[in-house]
């Protein structure tokens, strides 16, 4: 049950957020062509908001394993050679994760001590980069998930758009 309601919520927030910048740059371009009035803030929070949707995003792309991967070589092997081999390519993301995890808190650390905003609307620029950290986790916990559907052997869901 708890699954789900994160699954839902991961879902649900980035595509709001992503949507939000979609609109927000739609907006932008009736503002600047058709009202003749150009507004400065649109592209910023579009920015930021299509880069929130996108690095939420990641987690649920692992879980409904939409990643880009090379499998010239693993199609190759036996199934005890992929067990293992995903296996060690799960604890090397797992690893990724644990330090884009870290220097994304050093980096708002950072951003949040020196008191940078950003130029046309003010946003504190630790807010803005707080999705490091944020996508770094919940990417993370997407990787231990995996990594216990592979060592309890459940077979993974390959979410195909064209099936």
């Amino acid at each position: 049950m708890l699954q789900k309601i994160w699954t839902y919520l991961e879902e649900i927030a980035s595509g709001v957020i992503f949507a939000i910048g979609i609109f927000l740059i739609f907006y932008g371009v009736v503002m600047r062509y058709i009202m003749n009035d150009p507004q400065a803030w649109v592209e910023e929070v579009a920015r930021y908001s299509i880069i929130w949707g996108t690095f939420l995003g990641f987690g649920m792309a692992l879980k409904h394993n939409q990643h880009i991967q090379v499998d010239i070589l693993f199609d190759k092997l036996n199934k005890p050679m992929q067990f293992i081999l995903n296996i060690v390519a799960t604890v090397l993301s797992i690893l990724f994760c644990l330090i884009y995890t870290y220097y994304g808190f050093v980096l708002v650390e950072n951003r949040y001590t020196s008191g940078m905003v950003s130029l046309d609307v003010g946003i504190p620029m630790w807010v803005v980069y707080l999705i490091l950290p944020i996508s770094g986790v919940l990417f993370l916990l997407r990787f231990i998930e995996r990594l216990v559907n592979i060592l309890r052997r459940k077979d993974e869901e390959y979410a195909n758009p064209l099936n």
